[in-house]
């Protein structure tokens, strides 16, 4: 059976675009309907689209497949940003007021829209996280009914190069897709892996992507500051590259063997040799140090996000830390030794409630993000198939349905009028031909044709009344086939 009440969201990934369609249910679960991924490295780097045209046609793709799963059309999708260019700035907007007034919800706005009408040159302002609001000495979040003769606003503003999301316009535009709304993906993702006790008692939440790697600083449940580093798993994957190894294979030993935190007090003298199955090979120790290195290079530029928030000290709930490359033996342990941070998680999975599901996700901190942006979603995206409208007038204003009545009697009449020709035409044919006992046609005159005569059994004449012979036995023929057999006038007759 068709499904008709879903929604649909897409991840713009470096490594892959996922598609997925979901149902929310009124308990505040997910069940996830269908699911569909196309690989995009060779069209998105560091989470930003470079080839239109390669986008677009994946795209079609993932729509294609999440329809043939549904049995039902997708009329709009949901679209997660994110990738390099994402960012934020802070941002301060200041009223002083003639006297002291009780501050209103209309000032609120009014702040806040000016805070949106700051220009930045070739950036868009995308989101807004409202900080505090000043008014004398405190610190408020929601300042209304407060009275005062000054407030201060400020504002974190996520911004993002103008141009990612005309890219992202004119792909899905080139699919025949549309756009429902865009998600900024870091927040969708935040909201639902971090609990509301990691947001209020301060955090830093890291997700270690492809291509790069987006660190979050909340605290007092606010979004403080937002960076993304272009700097992922696949650079560790490059990395091993540099040893002749091919990147599938890369890849492979950096899952399988990977290890980001080797404690080298407890290594033997021994130095295995780590292969795969006979491709390739490369010596343990090599490819710890490979992998150690450029994590280490993550976890220090990371590091320097959460210094540069000015919240370095004041997260109680520690680290919080998803994505596929964060699934490196001893991530947690690597990060604590970089950062010194003691307190760190591992989202695995996102803290929304997944059930009756039509296929089984992978619990490895991968599928988060599409997750995310799927419980981010708020309309139905089915497009119900709609009848062909039939207009009333056409373009000269007449009424369509007595025009198409008037042509289909005009049809008619021309069908009759070519019928009567027709049998006309054979009525005349099987006048002209007369066939005779030799079978030739006999030259007829036309002044002759149509006229009955009368004829005998045995009698070499024609006769134009029936008693004129003396024999009983008289029947009825046209004159031109009286002549055709060979008889004459009667002479008592003509």
């Amino acid at each position: 059976m068709a499904a008709t009440d879903f929604i649909v969201a897409i991840e713009l990934g470096s490594s892959k675009i996922t598609g997925i369609a979901g149902k929310k249910h009124a308990d505040g679960s997910i069940q996830v309907l269908a699911l569909a991924s196309e690989n995009s490295s060779d069209f998105i780097r560091k989470g930003v689209i470079y080839n239109l045209d390669k986008t677009a046609q994946s795209l079609t793709s993932i729509i294609k497949k999440l329809e043939s799963t549904l049995k039902a059309s997708i009329g709009k999708v949901y679209v997660g940003i994110g990738g390099q260019s994402l960012r934020t700035i802070r941002n301060t907007e200041v009223r002083h007021l003639e006297e002291e007034t009780k501050i209103s919800q209309e000032l609120i706005d009014s702040i806040m829209d000016s805070n949106r009408e700051v220009p930045i040159i070739d950036q868009e302002i995308l989101e807004v996280a409202p900080q505090e609001y000043k008014v004398g000495i405190n610190l408020l979040a929601d300042p209304v009914g407060v009275p005062s003769d000054h407030i201060e606003g400020r504002f974190l503003n996520i911004i993002a190069r103008s141009s990612v999301k005309q890219n992202i316009d004119k792909c899905f535009k080139q699919a025949g897709i549309e756009i429902a709304d865009y998600i900024i993906s870091p927040l969708a993702l935040a909201n639902a892996v971090l609990t509301n006790s990691e947001k209020r008692s301060g955090c830093m939440f890291i997700d270690f992507g492809a291509d790069t790697t987006t660190v979050s600083v909340y605290k007092n449940n606010i979004l403080r500051h937002l960076a993304v580093i272009p700097l992922g798993g696949s650079n560790i994957t490059k990395d091993i590259c540099s040893q002749q190894i091919e990147e599938e294979d890369a890849e492979e030993l950096k899952k399988k063997y990977g290890n980001a935190y080797a404690d080298k007090s407890e290594d033997g003298d021994d130095n295995p040799t780590y292969s795969l199955d006979g491709k390739c090979s490369i010596e343990s120790h090599l490819l710890e140090d490979i992998v150690e290195a450029r994590v280490n290079e993550i976890l220090a530029n990371v590091w320097n996000q959460i210094v540069l928030s000015g919240y370095e000290d004041k997260l109680l709930a520690g680290a919080i830390i998803t994505g596929g490359a964060a699934n490196l033996k001893n991530m947690e342990e690597a990060f604590s030794n970089r950062t010194k941070v003691e307190k760190v998680r591992m989202a695995k999975e996102s803290q929304l409630s997944l059930k009756g599901g039509m296929m089984e996700l992978k619990k490895d901190g991968t599928c988060n993000t599409i997750i995310a942006l799927l419980g981010a979603g708020k309309e139905n995206c089915y497009r119900p198939e709609r009848p062909i409208q039939v207009p009333l007038f056409d373009e000269s204003g007449e009424n369509v349905e007595d025009k198409r009545k008037r042509e289909k009697e005009e049809a008619a009449r021309i069908a009759a009028e070519q019928a009567a020709r027709e049998e006309a035409e054979r009525l005349a044919a099987s006048q002209n031909y007369a066939s005779s006992s030799n079978g030739y046609v006999a030259t007829v005159n036309e002044d002759n044709i149509g006229s009955m005569v009368w004829i005998t059994k045995t009698g070499s004449k024609y006769h134009s009344h029936g008693n004129c012979g003396n024999s009983k036995y008289v029947s009825q023929v046209t004159r031109e086939s009286a002549e055709a057999r060979g008889l004459d006038p009667c002479s008592k007759c003509y």
